[in-house]
């Protein structure tokens, strides 16, 4: 096997900033192009209001797509535990799907344009069912390369560190703007999405066509079902224990980025268009604090430093529940943020990893693609029920006039304050997390080859 060098994890980085920029697509624009009563430029091709039984349509797409991925994610992750083929167990899921995965994130925002509220309420359902489910087929094989290629702690630590960072998804109000003159406000979005899309693409298939998989990793297929396979990750107790805080801080993390462009512009009273000005500035102290992330996990060990994450998010969270007016306000959180931002970006992947191979030592099975596609599937959840919270929420403090609706800041305010209450649990959840038990197998076992 050839020797995983430092060029090898970059370019298999730049495959994380392609999925997690559609992602952030998604998670960051699609409540707010589509639901706010003065940004949601396309709200009037869809049913904003409720379907049934007080069931709107992001709430019926949330409930239908957990369903959904609760099938799909252990599929995938098993056979791609389970294949064999020519370019090995992770790339060729990659290679095939990053263009698809691309076009259908486009597709949320373009399709849905008919003169039928309920054909484009169907588009919008179907699209994002198809987007949850192209997501895991490419980050379920991508996500289980952090182990793999993770061959050690020093290059576990260091890839973790490498795909981490904030999606550029928020430049697309700074896109649109500069063909809305030519385009129109609608159309400038789309564009701007497009290009968001175009440019994923190209960067999912960098690792895809760089990365000879066989060549750097020796992957055996494994030979249990998919749904054995499932039951026996959750059935391992610091997995277990770590995927119910994590479904907690993908929670609150995804409430807080839906809510910043309305944390802006209704609260701090900015532009959207700072939104990316404000990633940038958490991004760069984000970026200046990975270099210290790195050395401090091996001496004090991830877990004491991903409960110093989830308390630092519940300040930052908190914070945006007491702003004023003023873009000072979105200086100072985009700085706070940055700290938990480094520490969570890169050390839960690195969490399970430690557990993939810890479970591979015990039961002799390396499935990794399916430890890893839980956590996909605890991302999903804590977004999918994110967007519920957050939609409903708001929903209760919008007042319908015949001039238009209104909503009460303090709608806004509130889900920040339910995202500060979240980290705060998921800290003391993470509590019960053993990781000098799994360390202690890892070690064990590197001491005896």
């Amino acid at each position: 096997m050839k020797k995983i060098t430092n060029k090898i994890l970059w370019i298999f980085a730049v495959g994380q900033f392609g999925w997690s920029l559609l992602s952030g697509v998604v998670t960051n624009w699609l409540v707010y192009y589509y639901t706010d009563e003065t940004a949601g430029i396309f709200g009037k091709n869809i049913t904003t209001g409720t379907l049934f039984l007080s069931i709107t349509l992001f709430g019926l797409i949330t409930m239908v797509g957990r369903i959904f991925d609760a099938v799909t994610d252990p599929l995938i992750a098993s056979w791609s535990d389970r294949s064999n083929y020519k370019g090995g167990r992770r790339i060729p899921f990659m290679k095939a799907i990053a263009i698809p995965f691309a076009a259908i994130t486009a597709c949320v925002f373009i399709l849905p344009q008919t003169g039928s509220k309920i054909v484009n309420d169907i588009i919008v359902f179907v699209t994002l069912m198809l987007f949850y489910l192209f997501m895991t087929i490419y980050c379920t094989p991508y996500n289980a390369l952090i182990s793999e290629l993770g061959n050690d702690q020093k290059n576990r630590i260091n890839v973790s560190t490498y795909i981490s960072g904030l999606s550029v998804s928020y430049l697309i109000p700074n896109i649109a703007g500069i063909f809305e003159p030519s385009l129109g406000r609608e159309n400038s979005v789309r564009v701007a999405i497009a290009i968001m899309c175009l440019v994923a693409a190209v960067a999912m298939l960098v690792p895809s066509l760089l990365i000879k998989e066989r060549e750097y990793i020796d992957s055996k297929p494994v030979d249990t079902p998919a749904f054995s396979s499932l039951f026996k990750s959750f059935k391992n107790a610091q997995f277990a224990r770590f995927v119910v805080s994590d479904v907690i801080y993908f929670f609150a993390v995804t409430l807080f980025q839906t809510g910043l462009p309305f944390y802006e512009t209704k609260l701090m009273n900015v532009p959207d268009t700072m939104t990316f000005t404000l990633t940038v500035i958490m991004t760069v102290c984000s970026l200046a604090l990975y270099p210290v992330i790195n050395k401090l996990a091996p001496k004090l060990g991830k877990k004491k430093i991903i409960i110093t994450g989830f308390f630092a998010y519940a300040f930052v969270f908190l914070l945006a529940s007491v702003c004023g007016e003023g873009v000072v306000w979105g200086i100072v959180i985009a700085v706070c943020a940055g700290i938990p931002m480094a520490i969570l970006g890169i050390l839960p992947q690195a969490i399970v990893a430690d557990i993939a191979e810890a479970d591979a030592i015990d039961s002799g099975e390396e499935r990794s693609g399916m430890f890893f596609a839980a956590r996909t599937f605890a991302m999903k959840m804590g977004q999918a029920i994110s967007m519920l919270i957050f939609t409903s929420v708001v929903s209760a403090f919008t007042t319908e006039a015949a001039s238009g609706s209104t909503t009460d800041p303090f709608g806004y305010r509130l889900t920040a304050i339910i995202a500060t209450v979240c980290c705060l649990i998921g800290a003391l959840l993470f509590f019960f997390y053993n990781e000098r038990m799994i360390m202690g197998k890892i070690a064990k076992k590197a001491e005896e080859k």
